[in-house]
């Protein structure tokens, strides 16, 4: 087994949950803006692949340099052995990013890495013609921040967050990385209510069930990596074979999703039928302000509509009035919503306990957190 640098990367605000979800798998961590350092081998990529549940992608990183030329950016990126990451056929493209570094032009530095590792890899497989790049892919990013270059490769392929449960989605649909940060955020554990009132495609209390039981999000996808011919198929074959059998399929849940839309509240059973919460997860169409419960200590984790078109900000103003209504005469019951919307917590009719600043894409929002009273019987 080879040791590897390796990095999670996480959407902004997400750091410190990718890093404890790192470190539950027993890795020590550095972070950084929008990544998470750790050390692994070839098992080990294929189980934070499987298991990240709020990470974005899993990359190696193949080298890093200064650089404030491009001959200096083709000749460090030349000298990196990538014989030993690449086959001869390997079918590499590379992509880049650069902030506040000297080498500004991204095609170019594109265009100069893949040619770099081009010529390393024609000496190294001691080829005179072109490399046809007919076989398994490794996608390359060139990533350069004030002039320190970067040069990874993405063992994952789609992004994370692609669990393939998802059949069908609504206009603003959550990513399910951020479904799933919301609901560790919230700490719910599965023998506590679950309720998710805005829950349009299904993504939250989907994820929720997939904590609840144990479930590894990644088990039912396929990666990049898979295909590497050094990456042999015993591993993640391992790997979900161990998956399977952390999995407590048995855990009973009582996870509640509503919506105001009876389409989505179609889709989201969907869904959860092909993610295999079929009899386990409840959809129902229904307002905020029919909302009722007989039941103690539960949480409800949501991400009302933002009210981007006109006439939508009074509507969803009002679910908020009714919510923070509603819950004020269930105070053992925590409550976390994502929104946009300045005046919140004046709307809710309560100030949050606690603030967290996140971003759904590229919209700014505040988690607030409303935390509830212990049960007097527990």
């Amino acid at each position: 087994m080879t040791k590897f640098k390796l990095l999670a990367t996480a959407a902004m605000g997400l750091e410190s949950i990718v890093a404890d979800e790192v470190k539950e798998l027993g890795y020590q961590t550095q972070t950084e803006n929008g990544k998470v350092f750790f050390e692994g081998d070839e098992r080990d990529i294929a189980k934070a692949n499987l298991w990240l549940r709020t990470a974005d992608r899993v990359k190696i990183i193949a080298g890093e340099f200064n650089a404030y030329t491009f001959d200096e950016l083709f000749e460090r990126t030349k000298a990196i052995e990538w014989e030993k990451f690449l086959p001869v056929d390997a079918n590499f493209p590379v992509q880049g990013k650069s902030v506040k570094s000297k080498l500004y032009s991204v095609p170019d530095c594109q265009s100069i890495v893949k040619k770099a590792i081009v010529e390393r890899l024609k000496k190294a497989y001691h080829r005179n013609s072109f490399l046809d790049e007919s076989g398994a892919r490794f996608k390359i990013e060139v990533s350069i921040l004030k002039d320190k270059v970067q040069l990874s490769i993405d063992t994952s392929g789609a992004g994370l967050h692609k669990r393939g449960y998802r059949l069908d989605q609504g206009e603003a649909p959550l990513k399910e990385t951020l479904a799933a940060a919301l609901v560790k955020l919230s700490r719910w554990t599965p023998d506590r209510p679950f309720v998710d009132p805005f829950c349009g495609s299904g993504t939250i209390p989907i994820e929720a069930a997939m904590i609840g039981q144990n479930i590894a999000p990644g088990y039912n996808r396929d990666f990049d990596a898979e295909e590497w011919p050094w990456m042999k198929q015993q591993i993640w074959d391992d790997v979900r074979a161990e998956a399977e059998e952390l999995a407590n399929y048995d855990q009973p849940l009582n996870i509640l999703g509503t919506d105001i839309d009876h389409r989505m509240v179609k889709i989201a059973q969907e869904n959860a039928r092909e993610a295999g919460f079929a009899d386990l997860i409840q959809f129902q169409q229904r307002q905020m302000k029919d909302f009722v419960t007989h039941e103690e200590n539960g949480v409800v984790v949501g991400n009302p509509p933002y009210g981007e078109r006109i006439g939508e900000v009074e509507i969803i103003e009002q679910m908020i009035s009714d919510m923070g209504r509603i819950f004020s005469k269930h105070p053992t019951w925590s409550i976390y919503i994502l929104s946009s919307m300045e005046k919140f917590e004046t709307i809710y009719g309560q100030p949050a306990t606690k603030k967290r600043k996140l971003f759904n894409g590229f919209i700014r929002t505040d988690l607030f957190q409303f935390w509830g009273e212990r049960p007097k019987n527990k």
